[in-house]
């Protein structure tokens, strides 16, 4: 795993750093590029400038591993109030929740049922419920959760992580269900026993289960399948496998952070994919960014030109 990766994983870890590095000033300027501010309007407000540009929303409310069940529930009512708040506000935005936020690390049946109100809403409201994923601890608990949302209401979608060496078999069960699955190379430190250290490799895993995902035999129509990716050689290799076999580019779907490659994301759009931005608010951005950033570390070089930019 590249140095600065591992540095940059680490610091996203770091207690101390996630409740004093967001006091920081130039991470507060830097990071108020990728996300409209820590409230639910500054995401709606957000996600109404997307609409005229043909780009669709999905929005999440930053925050992970509660440990109270009083903040799950709030967490849970949070978000039915913000699938409403988009109802009204006529923004078609989708959501998309991390389980350990709704008290996977204390129960995981109490955490199916919060997850199991916001998949009823959505269906209620047309919508479509996405399920982050986070540390491979998780995977298991995360997918059997999805697995039963799925054959109840028929409209949920789960992140899966390109760097898993396990993914491609994920993928092959979820796929058969009718998951929705948004592929994403993935921001959690894990061991090489589990992920491919190297980026090439996960760049290469990517783009062989991005294959498999567009692959028309025996894949449900209920299957959706998204490229969460801001890697432009990436995406036009995504492209051309499709172009090859004759699957448009009106049938992709590629998914982005807001702020980020905007001029990329128009771009898309003009050429017929279909492209949402995925809005992230609330107070508990630390290591989110900081996980973004090891993503890509050469956004750090943003970082510290925000710092001496006026």
């Amino acid at each position: 795993m590249p140095i600065m990766r591992s540095v940059l994983l680490a610091i996203s870890e770091n207690r101390w750093m996630r409740a004093h590095g967001q006091r920081l000033w130039f991470v507060r300027r830097a990071v108020s590029a990728f996300m409209p501010g820590e409230e639910l309007e500054d995401m709606l407000r957000a996600a109404a400038t997307q609409a005229p540009h043909n780009i669709g929303t999905v929005f999440t409310r930053l925050g992970e591993s509660v440990t109270e069940w009083s903040e799950a529930d709030f967490v849970m009512r949070h978000y039915l109030d913000a699938m409403e708040r988009c109802r009204s506000a006529g923004v078609g935005s989708e959501p998309s929740v991390k389980p350990t936020q709704l008290g996977l690390d204390m129960d995981a049946g109490r955490c199916h049922q919060n997850l199991r109100a916001l998949a009823e809403r959505a269906r209620q409201l047309n919508s479509y419920l996405w399920i982050d994923m986070e540390q491979t601890a998780y995977v298991d608990a995360t997918l059997e959760i999805v697995r039963r949302l799925q054959a109840e209401f028929g409209n949920v979608g789960v992140c899966l992580q390109a760097y898993l060496h396990r993914t491609m078999d994920d993928l092959a069960a979820l796929r058969l269900l009718g998951v929705g699955v948004r592929l994403v190379k993935g921001a959690y430190s894990e061991p090489p026993a589990l992920a491919f250290p190297r980026k090439a490799d996960v760049d290469e895993n990517f783009f062989r289960i991005a294959v498999a995902m567009l692959a028309p035999l025996g894949r449900p129509a209920a299957f959706r399948a998204v490229f969460g990716t801001h890697d432009a050689v990436l995406i036009a290799r995504i492209r051309a496998h499709c172009k090859a076999i004759g699957v448009a580019d009106s049938a992709l779907e590629v998914h982005m952070l807001y702020g980020i490659q905007r001029a990329e994301q128009l771009r898309l759009v003009q050429a017929g994919v279909r492209v949402c931005v995925l809005i992230a608010y609330g107070a508990f951005w630390f290591p989110w960014y900081m996980r973004r950033l090891a993503e890509r570390p050469a956004n750090v070089g943003f970082v510290i030109r925000s710092m001496f930019a006026r």
